[in-house]
């Protein structure tokens, strides 16, 4: 959504003899996201939490009954005891 509005905007802004092909325009914006992307935070006034707690956040587990996927292949790779 972001990326479309703004090239509608550049589109606007631009000398009409220019041409922004859809795979150059997305490795652009793909470039300035993280800017593009703060700056439109900043204006609508969203305040990201602490990069410390979001480190703690993101790196735990989804859910807390699923394992990860590591998990999972450890322990399906594990030979079976037979009864």
């Amino acid at each position: 959504l972001v990326s479309r509005e703004l090239l509608d905007l550049v589109t606007e802004q631009a000398d009409d003899e220019i041409v922004f092909p859809p795979e150059r325009w997305a490795a652009t914006f793909r470039s300035h996201a993280q800017l593009i992307l703060h700056e439109l935070g900043e204006y609508l006034g969203y305040s990201p939490p602490p990069l410390l707690d979001r480190l703690i956040d993101d790196a735990q587990k989804i859910h807390q009954q699923r394992p990860v996927l590591q998990e999972t292949l450890a322990t399906a790779t594990q030979p079976r005891c037979e009864s």
